[in-house]
């Protein structure tokens, strides 16, 4: 997403795609709008908003996250950590660039992000020996963070 990204940006994207802003979905971006950077699985979702009193369930919590990250919508990212649960964040979009990467930490499992991107030569020789076309990629250290070292 472009710097600004809001629950209008939402409600526009959801209308050009033949759905609704719910007060669900407009909840459930709001999240991810005030934790900007948090990698939130729909567990911890639905905890926040349990928590501030707002009565949805964990299915709906879910459906919501998978539609924000269909291609037509393209609001959230979903991402896998070898967690056994899938981790959400918003999509930071910039042209021709690659999204940030992560550093797991495997005692404490905070999630720490780092966007240098060293990988451009690797890729090209990626693309030019298999003639596959790439358009993004993304990489994920484990190891320990400097609290668990």
């Amino acid at each position: 997403m472009q710097a600004g990204f809001s629950v209008e940006e939402l409600k526009k994207r959801l209308q050009n795609s033949k759905y609704k802003l719910t007060h669900q979905r407009q909840d459930v971006l709001e999240v991810f709008l005030n934790r900007s950077g948090e990698h939130l699985s729909a567990e911890e979702v639905h905890r926040i908003l349990r928590d501030k009193g707002y009565d949805i369930g964990l299915a709906t919590v879910y459906r919501t996250l998978e539609l924000m990250c269909s291609p037509e919508m393209g609001i959230l990212q979903k991402m896998e950590f070898g967690e056994k649960r899938a981790r959400y964040e918003l999509k930071h979009f910039e042209p021709n660039t690659h999204q940030h990467h992560h550093l797991i930490c495997k005692k404490c499992d905070k999630v720490i992000e780092f966007s240098e991107d060293m990988l451009d030569e690797l890729e090209e020789k990626i693309a030019t020996e298999c003639n596959f076309k790439i358009i993004d990629h993304q990489v994920i250290f484990y190891g320990y963070c400097q609290e668990c070292q």
